[in-house]
């Protein structure tokens, strides 16, 4: 008895088998692609499958910085336009008042030929980048302050000729 149990076992084994791969249906082949389509069908085609990606895209996120201090533009000059004016090469010594006995008191009158402006000007007056250092008889020491450097400019009183 045990070998028709064992056989009847095996016999219906074997027709599940051949049940289970007779309801198995082969994978339908994929249609051929069509070599018809045109230009619009296949923009269509990108925009869905765009779309269909899209849904399931991964979204980066990424660390940002901004800088809410100065806000300064770095690329506009930090010398302002009245800063830099009148350069020594725009001012013309028009005259001194010397005092020989208090040299402090000395006025020298400068006149910048861009704008006609007149400056009066005395020992230790700023005008733009240029220090009034000295005044002396006939000339004009003035301090030039560029780019971190000073150096000394003078201003000469022009001749004047005498008549006879």
């Amino acid at each position: 008895m045990p070998t028709t149990k064992v056989m009847a076992l095996v016999a219906a084994g074997l027709i599940l088998a051949t049940a289970a791969a007779a309801q198995a249906k082969p994978a339908p082949k994929p249609p051929a692609k069509d070599t018809t389509r045109t230009a619009k069908d296949s923009t269509r085609a990108a925009k869905d499958s765009a779309a269909a990606d899209s849904a399931h895209a991964t979204t980066l996120v990424r660390e940002t910085f901004t800088y809410e201090g100065g806000g300064r533009d770095p690329f506009v000059s930090l010398l302002k336009s009245g800063d830099v004016r009148p350069l020594i090469a725009d001012l013309k010594l028009v005259g001194i008042v010397f005092d020989a006995a208090y040299p402090a008191r000395s006025v020298a009158v400068v006149r910048d030929i861009t704008n006609k402006k007149l400056y009066r000007l005395k020992t230790g007056d700023i005008v733009g980048r240029l220090k009034v250092t000295q005044i002396h008889a006939h000339d004009v020491v003035f301090t030039v302050q560029e780019f971190g450097f000073e150096r000394q400019e003078s201003l000469t009183l022009a001749k004047q000729e005498e008549s006879p």
